[in-house]
């Protein structure tokens, strides 16, 4: 609560997750100064050695180099002409956020990605036709997570999967678990909704709550050594970001791609794609290797904020986590609650966790072995409590300041992420109340 508060106050969101970190730590160790001071030491050195977590912070400085190159190439250039002029894709705002919203949905094998690449893609045109920073950041945003939850060839499928393969074993459910996990996506509903609203918002140009004062995107005036390059200097490198994610997520899964690792096929796309540029840039002379090397550290060093805000979440997950947070509110749910709520109170609570910690997947290991056991005991749809759960999941995530997600959203939208976090809210709660709605009727049902 501190530094979720703090964050949307000062708007300093380093300060706000530190402040936050800090405060847990004293209390796990009973207010002591001198063994809170070495616990944060310890939190942090922890961090540090998880190989996840350092793909993952060294993903979002790649990733700057990656935006930077592609920029600096003059491909944007040569791609907002083609899709503009030459093949006529996009003529207008809408038709422009359009085109990062389909990407959101087709690219589904990993949340990161998706976000990654609908930005990239999105960002020239917002220049192009003004359009806020923040819009396209709540495009990159409601399309990511709520798609990677719907199709679950993914990471995602894989962890869901396991979840209720081990509670149908301990609650002796006789159902196939890869069915249940295929009708629990139908009553995904926060994701479905998510994806209506983002749609009918672009379509219609509905612009609610801190949306309607967000400034359109900053056009910079081209640098002198920038040139109208081709589009594929900036097609190129995202056709084999897309297609070596898949390929990473089968190599890492042992030939199973539901199995593959998300963090370290991220990184290694970022990797292998940065040297595919070195390669094709400086091989057709587009740029030298000197020029390369420079723009490669600037775009680096634009988002090593970025990688300590994440480093941030991550610690202040690990506080809560110690701190048991998810279990004291998830043990606030009484047994005799009646059955046509059932399914609408798992989805709040799973908000409510998913907010606090910055993380749906770790609310889904959660509230899975909470919901399967109180749907069993009370003779409710199983699949529609577990599409709760991943629901408030994806709910929470999606709204939370502190969440992953969130960060990388508003960083490919070059995109403050205070003013991600604002303007997106209004839409996210039209969809969770609708969500919530849909989850009493279909219990009643």
């Amino acid at each position: 609560m501190l530094a979720i508060a703090l964050a949307l106050y000062t708007r300093n969101v380093l300060l706000s997750l530190f402040s936050g970190i800090v405060l847990g730590v004293f209390i796990l160790n009973n207010f002591s100064l001198v063994s809170s001071f070495f616990a944060i030491f310890e939190l942090f050195f922890s961090m540090l050695s998880e190989p996840w977590i350092l793909k993952t912070l060294a993903f979002a400085i790649l990733v700057g180099s990656i935006m930077e190159l592609i920029e600096k190439s003059g491909g944007i250039e040569g791609f907002v002409d083609f899709m503009q002029n030459r093949a006529g894709l996009v003529s207008s705002p809408r038709s422009a956020l359009v085109l990062s919203y389909i990407i959101g949905v087709v690219i589904f094998v990993e949340s990161s990605i998706t976000s990654l690449i609908a930005g990239a893609v999105g960002r020239p045109f917002c220049k192009k036709y003004k359009i806020p920073s923040a819009k396209l950041a709540f495009v990159c945003d409601s399309t990511s997570a709520p798609v990677s939850s719907l199709i679950v060839l993914n990471g995602w499928g894989a962890l869901l999967l396991g979840l209720i393969t081990t509670q149908v074993a301990l609650n002796g459910i006789d159902v196939n678990p890869l069915s249940l996990l295929l009708d629990a996506v139908l009553y995904n509903f926060y994701a479905i909704m998510a994806l209506i609203v983002t749609f009918a918002a672009i379509w219609f140009n509905i612009d609610i709550g801190a949306m309607k004062n967000a400034k359109p995107a900053i056009v910079e005036k081209p640098h002198g050594d920038i040139k109208h390059a081709s589009m594929f200097y900036m097609v190129l490198p995202i056709l084999l970001m897309i297609a070596l994610v898949f390929l990473f997520m089968y190599i890492t899964g042992g030939g199973d791609i539901l199995k593959g690792s998300g963090s370290s096929s991220i990184f290694y796309t970022m990797l292998s794609t940065l040297v595919f540029m070195l390669v094709y840039y400086v091989g057709t002379k587009n740029m030298s290797f000197k020029v390369w090397s420079k723009i490669s550290y600037d775009g680096a060093l634009k988002l090593f904020p970025i990688a300590l805000i994440l480093l941030f979440a991550f610690a202040i997950g690990e506080v809560i986590t110690t701190l048991k947070t998810g279990q004291y509110l998830a043990s606030l749910v009484n047994e005799n609650l009646s059955i046509y709520l059932l399914a609408g109170v798992i989805f709040l609570l799973g908000a409510i966790i998913s907010f606090s910690t910055g993380t749906s997947w770790g609310t889904f290991s959660i509230m899975i072995p909470v919901a399967v056991p109180m749907a069993v005991a009370m003779d409710a749809n199983i699949a529609l409590c577990i599409g709760a759960v991943i629901s408030g999941g994806v709910f929470g995530d999606h709204c939370s300041p502190i969440s992953d997600t969130t960060i990388i959203s508003a960083m490919a939208s070059d995109c403050e992420l205070i003013e991600h976090v604002n303007t997106q809210l209004p839409y996210a709660l039209i969809s969770g109340i609708a969500a919530f709605v849909l989850f009493i009727i279909f219990s009643i049902i």
